[in-house]
Parts: C-alpha cells; structure tokens; sequence
C-alpha cells in the first residue's frame, strides 16, 4: 500500500474522534493470543521477485521467480498460499496482442512448482493499474486492453484447482468510478471464457483498508466498488494495510498499529453490512517489538472475523530481497526472522478444509 502524505493526513484526522475506542481496543487486544481454530482459507506470503526488472529483463539477472528452495521452505513452515507478483508488459509486451511465450512458460512452470508443494496459487499481475507507465482508463490503457489481457490470462488457467485471480495489485491515481467499469469489464471477460475461478478484485487508492471509506474528491471505495458484478458471484474484495507512519509499509517503526486494527474492525462491520467479503493480500511489519506486536493483532482480528475475511498474505519473501528490508521473511544464514514468531503461530491447527474459497464451483 502507498499513499502520499495528505491522502493519509485525512485518514488519519477523520479518526481522531475514535481515538478513545481505539485505545481501548488496543487494551483488549493486547494480552490475547492467537485466536483458535478458524475457517480462514488462506494463510500464506508473497514470493517477490519475478515483478523486478525492465520488460526486456533477462530472467535470473533482472527478475526471478520463486526457486525450488524457497517455495520448500515456506511450505515446510506451514504456510498455505503464495501470491504469486509478475509484470504485466512482460507477459503482454503489446497490449491486446498474445502472451509472449517464453515468459507465460516461465509462469505456468513456477505455478505448477508451487503448486507442487501444495500451495493455493494467487496470481498478481504487480502494476499497481499501470501498464508502461500510462495507467488503466487512459488513452494509452482502456478498461478494454486490461478486459484483454484477463481474458488470455484466465484461458491459459481456466479451473485449475488451486488457483485464484487476482485482479491488479494496489490500483492508485484511477477514480473509483473508472477502476470499477475496468475491474467488471476484466470479470466479464474471465467468465465468458468459462473461467469460474476466485476472483480477488482490488479498491483503488491503493485499496487500503484505513481509506477504503475515504472520498479522496472522486468517490470512496466502500460506495463505489458495491457496483462489482460477477455473473456467479465467485468473487472477494482485495485490500491491503500497513502500520508504519504513512501506511506504507516501507518504514521499520510501526506507530499505526491501532489506526490498522480499528480500520479492520469498520471494514468487517462494512462487508458484514452488505454481504461481503475481503482478503487481506499485504501486510507486514519489520522485527520491531511494536511491528509483532500488531502483526499479532492483526491476525487475530481476521481470525476472529474469519466470517468474512478469506485470510492473509504477508508480504513478503523473495529469494532476491535485501537483508535489511524491514518486512523481509526470507531466512538467512541464521535461521528464521523474527516475524515468523508471530505468524507461525496463526498457521495452527492446519484448515480442516484447506482451500476451500479456491474450490471451482460447478458450471451453472
């Protein structure tokens, strides 16, 4: 999630009314373990890495996608779910012409591999509503170009078991009113092409969980995206938070441990509200005591809302990520990083029915 310094001002000062509420949430929440069982269908991470690099990037120099030690390890952990973050202009070096064909294979190859070790496969074109630098509803990129592109994409893993769609990773510098037509033009077109799989459809606003009720001048996500159609109604809405000081995820301290929790709080009332439901695909924090500390919460408040929230990705791993990135869960040669204390934990008991939110629904 990224906002600029005024989006998240506003965030903010709109909830300083709240503050009393927040802190004593804040004093519940803090002495609670893990909740117990829950029927959050995914538990898992982001594998970065294969959205680095220019489009003409040479793979294993420029970009790389999950290696065959990486995916192990994380599955030898417990985690269920990878999003999986790729480049669109990569997979799709003109817009609405074919799939160039040695990248798709080099998709279709790390998906089978994850899927290998048993992972629920989240697929995330990374571009944040962008494509070579114009974003979605453009003269460059319509809301056509982006139906195009999922509609090859979602032929080539049309009902795999396993595998869900993820829409567009944090959308931002789009009207809500223009994401949404994009966003239902690219679900009409997964669906004429028989594709019954997950859809995880994004806000705009870099769909933050904080802002989702925030009218930034051109209309709120919590208003605007009730406009989502699905013809089978095999969808969820993807956000994202952070809790570091302009919600960014990007900082080490986590000083909005609080504002993130209660944000979860309104959004669960909000998707209970209108029949919804929500997937958390990015979160994190860095080894801070503060940051685990919120992490914690932040896993237990899905878990106690799991009625509506089909579960987590944290972000992130990745084979090419720094030491220092405050986020990063990749183990070095010292072992385990210090979040895992946090989310192993949420990892147990194993789902009773693992995957179930991904199951492909019969053709009506």
């Amino acid at each position: 999630m990224r906002l600029d310094a005024d989006m998240k001002a506003r965030a903010v000062n709109s909830r300083r009314g709240r503050a009393f509420l927040s802190g004593m949430l804040a004093v519940l929440i803090a002495g609670t373990s893990h909740a117990g069982p829950s029927d959050l269908c995914f538990r898992g991470l982001n594998i970065s890495g294969a959205e680095y690099g220019e489009v003409d990037g040479v793979d294993g120099v420029n970009f790389t996608y999950p290696s065959e030690s990486t995916v192990s390890y994380f599955a030898d952990k417990g985690f269920d779910t990878v999003r999986l973050p790729f480049k669109w202009e990569r997979l799709q070096p003109r817009l609405g012409e074919g799939f160039e064909r040695t990248e798709l294979e080099r998709l279709k190859t790390s998906v089978a591999g994850l899927r290998e070790e048993g992972f629920i496969v989240i697929l995330d074109p990374h571009n944040f509503g962008y494509y070579s630098g114009s974003n979605i509803g453009s003269a460059q990129v319509s809301p056509r170009h982006f139906a195009q592109f999922w509609i090859r994409l979602a032929a080539e893993f049309a009902n795999d078991d396993g595998i869900a769609f993820g829409l567009m990773n944090e959308p931002h510098d789009i009207a809500p009113a223009v994401w949404l037509d994009a966003a239902n033009q690219a679900i009409a077109g997964i669906r004429a092409v028989g594709a019954r799989n997950l859809i995880l459809v994004p806000g705009t606003h870099w769909s933050g969980v904080v802002t989702w009720p925030e009218d930034f001048g051109r209309g709120s996500n919590a208003t605007t995206m009730l406009g989502v159609v699905d013809p089978i109604d095999n969808y969820a809405l993807e956000v994202h938070q952070y809790m570091d000081k302009d919600l960014s995820g990007t900082n080490e301290a986590c000083v909005n441990a609080d504002l993130a929790v209660e944000g979860m709080v309104e959004l669960s009332d909000w998707l209970r509200s209108h029949g919804k439901r929500a997937f958390l695909g990015e979160f994190g924090g860095s080894k801070d005591k503060d940051c685990l500390a919120g992490l914690t919460r932040m896993l237990d408040q899905m878990a106690e809302d799991s009625d509506v929230w089909l579960g987590w990705t944290y972000w992130a791993g990745g084979d090419w990520w720094s030491p220092e990135e405050g986020n990063n869960i990749q183990p070095t040669g010292e072992g385990d990083r210090a979040q895992l204390s946090v989310l192993l934990p949420a990892l147990k008991p194993a789902a009773a029915d693992p995957g179930a939110c991904v199951r492909i629904p019969p053709a009506g």
